[in-house]
């Protein structure tokens, strides 16, 4: 209780920290602009005032007489010419008129219509006659080229106007008297309640309605070119009421200059006054009011800051004991000191972008009220709270810890950094795999570097392609080259580990790792010899004290009963055959069980030696298959057996080897399902002899099929057939020592071994 306590308290300290930090935050950043201020305080206002005194002075009191500006309109020589030879020398535009009503004139012809024909005539006619005017004509060149200035300029000085014009209005009233003339301009009530007020007069100021005017150079510029390219008519027509002059943007070409010429700029004095009316309405009144709401809740917000300050200050102080008996501290303390100061710099650099977050939706919550500000508010201060908690637990958790004596040596002896710097040092141990490892991760670091400056620039592709071909790609080539070395000696030190010693690790060159193959193969050799070695007598007697006591004392216990039988002397002659018979069926079972006891023990201690020579396998399975004819027969079993057409050479220990193949045939036999088939394979696969057999178990196996290997198991658990539970093992054991592998897979009850052993060439 005492825990979950400590963590509201860590929280309710952090809400309180956030929402003093929050609101110094804003009443940093916007106390200036809400703190004692109106909207009338704002540079929103005044950016509107500034607008209306534009439209006032460009619109009402000084508009530009169009008709004058295009009586100052000139043009130069340079015009002319430019005009004239605009699409090329006289005949040149001749022949292109030409072309243009040629084709149209045929058309016309084929369709039999005269009159198109002669209208098309008349006006190819007329473009020739006026292109020859062109070049014997500068005053016709001349009045063609001012009528597309006049034409330009007035488009220009429309769309502006119309610009003005189309901003929202603002309801202003004003009375100005022009100063010079004493001519009034007058809208609105002048007598109404004034929630702003200006006064123009010479002690502070007239109004000055410069509308427009030309540039400092007094150049005003055309660009006749009306065919494909985007025209610009004026360099810099600009309207400065209060010298926030509004330009366009240069045009493309200067083709005459004029003195310095500008619209005469017209004093005037008066009052202009927004009505307080107009604070309550429309755009104005919408903006007002969203100003007040904001302002409130910057006022809610700063004395929420105070009081939090005195809570901190007060009944809230901080209490380190929130976070040492905190039910997280032993799980935060696990983590390796630089994991903890990472996420606590995460942490502390999140929670300023937090608060400038919070700072903007706060103003604009006021602006849009809505369920959905109101969830994205409450996640952010969430959030904020969070982070700061956060903060505090952390860092009081790390300065507790780091107090103990010894503590930092230790969380930086055991920290992420110090396991890194250590591993990079080790890496560079054998300085060949530490060098082309360093290499290589350079090598990828700057292909995606690269990858980025080509993204960036296309044109460094130029550079960026030779250096993937020439050197990335003999780059990745190495890498997947050792890498697939690399996991190759890995699958073999795994066969190494289970135990599987018969192949060893391909060297490959003269590389670090093939040093390292080297190795392993003579680890493997080690190995080899030393389980071959350890296998002794004194390991078979453990064996048969522990696995063969059931097998030996049912024959035994056998024997001695029937022998105590035959002692009665009363027996009949038929009762003492029968109990004769059955004392030698035991014996020989008994027999048989010893013998093989012998063979498992010599075969797991290295002591059976192998006569070696070429053995056509094909030959010796159809041998050991017609020894067990008689008994497949009475089985009732159907045997299917595959053997290929040729001989099938192998190195082996033919006595040894038949023995394999006998017992598998008898295991077979004895095991499997009546009335079912038994499948028998021989052919040969890749470098090997594969022999398989397969047949349904007439007994329930279990899921391990390792346990079919060990001595004595048998798959009848209640031990009714005859056999000692050896065949398997010994099966093994030969395939083994023939460098061969024996590999069984159980599906339900169905029963199959693979054994493979190198064959040889014919």
């Amino acid at each position: 209780m005492m825990k979950k306590n400590n963590g509201i308290a860590l929280l309710l300290w952090s809400a309180s920290v956030a929402v003093v930090l929050l609101a110094l935050l804003t009443y940093f950043q916007v106390g200036s602009q809400y703190l004692g201020k109106s909207y009338l305080d704002q540079d929103d206002f005044q950016i509107r005032m500034d607008d209306f005194y534009k439209r006032l002075g460009a619109i009402v009191l000084n508009p530009i007489n169009i008709e004058a500006e295009k009586k100052r309109i000139s043009v130069s020589k340079a015009e002319i010419e430019e005009h004239r030879h605009r699409y090329g020398t006289l005949s040149e535009q001749i022949e292109n008129i030409e072309m243009q009503y040629e084709g149209r004139i045929v058309d016309a012809e084929a369709g039999k219509s005269e009159k198109l024909k002669e209208t098309l005539e008349k006006e190819r006619d007329a473009k020739i006659e006026d292109i020859r005017q062109n070049f014997e004509d500068d005053v016709h060149v001349e009045a063609k080229v001012r009528a597309e200035k006049e034409a330009e300029l007035e488009s220009y000085l429309r769309d502006y106007l119309n610009n003005l014009e189309s901003r929202p209005p603002f309801p202003v009233a004003y009375e100005l008297k022009d100063v010079e003339t004493g001519e009034v301009f007058s809208a609105g009530d002048m007598n109404a309640p004034a929630a702003y007020q200006r006064d123009f007069m010479e002690e502070n100021g007239y109004f000055k309605a410069e509308g427009f005017q030309l540039d400092e150079k007094g150049t005003v510029s055309y660009d006749n070119n009306r065919y494909g390219e985007q025209t610009e008519v004026v360099r810099e027509y600009a309207v400065s009421p209060f010298r926030n002059e509004v330009s366009t943007s240069s045009a493309t070409r200067a083709m005459d200059t004029q003195p310095q010429t500008k619209t005469p700029v017209r004093l005037f004095e008066g009052t202009v006054i927004v009505p307080k009316s107009a604070l309550t309405k429309g755009d104005l009144g919408r903006d007002v009011q969203h100003f007040n709401r904001t302002k409130i809740g910057m006022y809610i917000l700063w004395t929420l800051g105070v009081l939090a300050l005195i809570a901190v200050g007060t009944f809230l102080r901080f209490k380190k004991e929130w976070v040492t008996k905190s039910r997280l501290i032993d799980r935060y303390n696990a983590l390796k000191i630089d994991f903890r100061v990472g996420l606590l710099l995460f942490t502390i650099l999140f929670l300023p972008i937090l608060l400038e977050i919070f700072q903007s939706r706060y103003s604009w919550f006021f602006y849009r009220l809505g369920i959905g500000n109101i969830i994205n508010l409450g996640i952010i201060i969430a959030f904020c709270i969070l982070i700061l908690a956060t903060a505090a637990f952390q860092l009081v958790a790390i300065w507790e810890q780091l107090k103990v004596e010894g503590a930092l040596e230790r969380e930086l002896t055991n920290s992420y950094t110090a396991k890194f710097l250590r591993a990079f040092q080790e890496m560079f141990v054998n300085w060949k795999i530490g060098t082309q490892m360093f290499l290589l991760l350079i090598g990828f670091f700057l292909a995606g570097i690269g990858f980025v400056c080509v993204m960036i620039a296309p044109y460094l592709l130029v550079v960026y392609i030779p250096l993937v071909l020439f050197a990335g790609l003999p780059f990745i080539y190495i890498y997947v080259r050792r890498a697939a070395y690399l996991n190759r000696i890995m699958i073999a030190t795994e066969a190494m580990a289970e135990g599987r010693l018969q192949k060893e690790i391909e060297v490959e060159g003269k590389s670090p790792l093939a040093k390292h193959a080297a190795n392993l193969n003579n680890v493997r050799e080690g190995v080899r010899i030393s389980m071959s070695e350890q296998a002794k007598s004194e390991r078979l007697k453990t064996e048969l004290i522990t696995n063969v006591s059931h097998d030996l004392r049912t024959p035994l216990t056998s024997i001695i009963t029937y022998t105590d039988l035959l002692k009665n002397e009363e027996l009949s002659s038929e009762e003492r055959m029968k109990y004769v018979d059955i004392l030698d069926k035991k014996s020989q079972r008994l027999k048989t069980l010893i013998e093989d006891l012998f063979d498992v023990s010599k075969m797991a201690s290295g002591n059976l030696e192998l006569a070696k020579q070429r053995v056509d396998l094909t030959q010796l399975l159809q041998q050991a298959l017609a020894e067990h004819a008689a008994e497949i027969e009475d089985s009732g079993l159907d045997f299917r057996t595959t053997l290929p057409e040729f001989p099938l050479i192998a190195s082996v220990d033919g006595q040894r080897w038949w023995r394999v193949l006998d017992n598998l045939i008898v295991n077979a036999i004895k095991y499997t399902l009546p009335g079912t088939r038994v499948y028998i394979s021989l052919r040969k696969v890749g470098s090997d002899a594969e022999f398989i057999v397969k047949n349904v178990t007439k007994y329930e196996l279990g899921e391990n099929v390792d346990e079919l290997f060990e001595r004595f198991k048998r798959a009848d658990t209640s031990r009714h057939t005859e056999g000692s539970g050896l065949g398997l093992a010994i099966a093994q054991s030969i395939v083994d020592l023939h460098g061969g592998t024996m590999k069984i897979e159980v599906d339900g009850d169905l029963f199959k071994v693979t054994v493979t052993v190198p064959a040889l060439p014919l």
